[in-house]
């Protein structure tokens, strides 16, 4: 990438991020590859509840992702992947941004900075799992310097898949 990145803060998500979160993803070109709708209020509050979780007993987690004024404009962060398909028990990094903001580096600036926490935890590893329609985050992938693993069927959209690991 030639361009500068963006600044952009990375923090724990707050109780009131929940909301925040709910309200960004509340748009179905931001959920395009994640079932194509938000989900309730109560699942984001259970989702910032398990990432403060996860920062103090593990380092790192899904954090806020804050614009230079402040706001909050989606998350990106690495939290064990916990489902019983595919790379299970292994850490995953991924992102989810606010539609205004596509095109404008956050994502990688804040996967970046990321990275850079992740491998202060003493992780060797991350895998991202994408969408294979989603060229954007691909593009993160590549920037991020990620290699393509393997390819799945995902088992509730029976969509395709990639899975990219990255050695710390």
């Amino acid at each position: 990438m030639n361009r500068a990145l963006p600044a952009v803060r990375l923090r724990v998500p707050t109780h009131e991020d929940a909301v925040v979160w709910h309200r960004i993803f509340d748009d179905p070109d931001v959920m395009e590859f994640h079932g194509g709708a938000s989900a309730e209020l109560s699942v984001y509050e259970e989702l910032t509840a398990r990432q403060r979780r996860h920062d103090a007993q593990l380092g790192f987690c899904l954090w806020s992702m804050l614009d230079e004024s402040g706001r909050v404009i989606g998350f990106t962060g690495a939290q064990p992947w916990e489902n019983d398909w595919g790379p299970t028990g292994e850490i995953e990094i991924g992102w989810r941004l606010a539609r205004e903001h596509w095109g404008k580096g956050y994502v990688t600036a804040a996967a970046v900075e990321t990275l850079e926490r992740v491998r202060a935890t003493g992780l060797k590893g991350v895998v991202a799992m994408v969408d294979a329609g989603n060229s954007r985050s691909i593009a993160v992938t590549r920037r991020l310097g990620m290699r393509l693993a393997e390819t799945f069927t995902a088992p509730v959209s029976r969509r395709e898949g990639h899975c990219y690991r990255l050695d710390l």
